[in-house]
């Protein structure tokens, strides 16, 4: 290693999203999203031909119409946070350690892509390189994801630089308590729901069966955090939405809780989604939108959605935390 290269760079991951609010960039996100055997790993010749022939002649339109609905100057909410996320990080290693450590940003589907992240690192001189997938609870169709498209861009390298993996942070204290304290600020600040709805994205049912450590990391997650605001039992849930298919999905479903809390008069009911390191469609237009109106439709009162983490400070303390404790030998 050159005498002026870093010690190490960060490689930040996330899903991805569209180039544009279009059908057309929608469609193409989709068809490298949904083709992925991590995503849904129904058998190809059958899959392809739901896919092509139906799914993706029908959802990118209504996808495309969502997007548009949350869509920023600067692009999608996802890639604007993730942006911020990589920027602070950077800047706060730097104070942390007194040294530029690079940190890339790539996406699993679309861009920028796993090799366009790989080759800033290694202009910047990077030989040894912690992989940080933006994703607190572990699962097999994000990590592992994270894990496919990464190998698959190394394939043709002819340098692998080292690497280390943060492979989850769902009880992490810092974590708990970045979360515990986006409540009690929005608490603070808009008044306390009944009920604190934790949701989720879901997976199906067989993924958890088979050995997929998502959904009890989840349940771990809504436990700690219900511990860190004192919360009564009845005063909480943990919930699963986005479900995709026909098949059972692990549960209680965000959208039927909702649905029964409504008729049942339940009143205000806050939600946060402690999955998502970063807003994106499915909290912004599903959770804040779409299940807003779902619950006032079945008969609820009022309905608070709380941002994720986003670009907080407590939040990229937590990431160099993890970055730090993960890379102590490196330096």
């Amino acid at each position: 290693m050159a005498s002026n290269a870093a010690p190490y760079g960060v490689l930040m991951v996330n899903l991805g999203t569209p180039k544009e609010p279009t059908a057309a960039a929608v469609r193409e996100y989709l068809a490298e999203f949904l083709w992925d055997r991590r995503v849904v790993d129904g058998p190809r010749p059958r899959w392809g031909l739901i896919l092509d022939g139906v799914i993706l002649r029908v959802r990118p339109g209504r996808v495309a119409k969502a997007y548009a609905s949350i869509w920023r100057d600067e692009g999608s909410p996802l890639m604007h946070y993730s942006k911020a996320q990589q920027r602070a990080l950077k800047e706060a290693l730097k104070k942390q350690t007194g040294m530029d450590i690079p940190v890339a940003l790539a996406m699993t589907y679309g861009e920028p892509t796993m090799e366009q992240a790989g080759m800033e690192l290694r202009k910047a001189g990077v030989e040894k390189m912690l992989i940080l997938p933006m994703y607190p609870q572990n699962s097999g169709s994000t990590t592992g994801a994270v894990y496919d498209r990464l190998s698959k861009g190394l394939a043709r390298c002819p340098h692998i630089p080292e690497m280390r993996w943060v492979n989850h942070y769902h009880n992490h204290p810092l974590y708990i308590q970045a979360l515990a304290n986006s409540v009690q600020e929005y608490w603070q600040q808009h008044g306390r729901g009944d009920r604190l709805m934790m949701s989720f994205h879901g997976v199906p049912e067989r993924y958890e069966t088979n050995g997929d450590p998502y959904p009890s990391q989840c349940r771990e997650t809504a436990r700690l955090l219900a511990e860190a605001l004192q919360l009564k039992d009845g005063e909480w849930i943990c919930s699963f939405q986005s479900r995709f298919g026909r098949e059972e999905w692990v549960k209680p479903y965000t959208d039927f809780t909702l649905e029964a809390w409504g008729k049942e008069k339940a009143g205000r009911v806050d939600i946060i989604s402690p999955a998502f390191a970063a807003d994106c469609l499915e909290t912004l237009e599903e959770l804040a939108v779409e299940n807003r109106e779902n619950y006032l439709e079945a008969g609820g009162s009022d309905y608070h959605y709380i941002p994720c983490l986003n670009d907080r400070e407590d939040h990229v303390e937590l990431l160099v935390r993890l970055v730090t404790d993960n890379t102590c030998n490196w330096l």
